[in-house]
C-alpha cells in the first residue's frame, strides 16, 4: 500500500488535500484507501515540565548515605 503523508487543516467538518496530491488521489477513484488523523496536541500534552519538577521533588528525598545501595 502506498502511503501519502501532509499536513493540512479542517474545515467545515473537511480535511484539506494539498493540490500537489489531488491529481494523484484523482486516478485512486473507487480504490481501497486507509486514512490515519493524527491531531497535533504537543502544546496541550506537554508534560516535560511536570517531570522535571517531579524528579527533582523525588530526589531531594535523597541522602549521600542512600548511594551505597546504587552498587550492589
Amino acid at each position: 500500500m502506498k502511503a501519502l503523508e501532509f499536513r493540512s487543516k479542517i474545515k467545515n467538518n473537511q480535511i484539506l488535500i494539498p493540490l500537489r496530491l489531488q491529481s494523484e488521489l484523482a486516478t485512486a477513484q473507487d480504490r481501497d484507501v486507509r486514512v490515519i488523523v493524527l491531531i497535533d496536541d504537543s502544546e496541550k500534552n506537554d508534560y516535560s515540565h511536570i517531570m522535571k519538577a517531579a524528579e527533582s521533588h523525588f530526589l531531594q528525598g535523597f541522602a549521600e548515605s542512600d548511594s551505597i545501595y546504587d552498587t550492589y
